[in-house]
């Protein structure tokens, strides 16, 4: 079983930043993708960014450019580096990830992300 631990997650003003991060821990394997989905109220919940063990990166568009997704393989954990933020970037952060010969995705609880003056 996986578990995954998320934080930095906070109220931030426009323009300002965040670094998310998620750390794996429980009986595990090495990890493969591993990635930040977010969800607003009424929203669908929406890829955000994933990252491959190899280091290929993939974002939304509307977060390109702002959002930096990065892993320490080594230690298996995962950061998101938010910065210009957005109001409409509020949503509750998900961390995700898969492990290496596996299907089934595990989820962490989500962190609140608030964007607002």
């Amino acid at each position: 079983q996986v578990q995954l631990e998320e934080s930095g997650g906070g109220l931030v003003q426009p323009g300002g930043s965040l670094r998310l991060s998620c750390v794996p821990s429980g009986s595990i394997s090495r990890l493969s993708v591993m990635g930040w989905y977010r969800q607003a109220p009424g929203k669908q919940r929406e890829l955000v960014a994933s990252i491959t063990r190899g280091g290929d990166t993939n974002y939304s568009d509307s977060v390109k450019g702002r959002f930096t997704i990065s892993r320490d393989n080594a230690k298996n954990t995962m950061y998101l580096q938010m910065n210009s933020l957005k109001p409409e970037d509020t949503a509750v952060y998900y961390c995700t990830v898969r492990q290496i010969f596996r299907t089934a995705n595990y989820w962490g609880q989500g962190t609140q992300v608030t964007v607002s003056s």
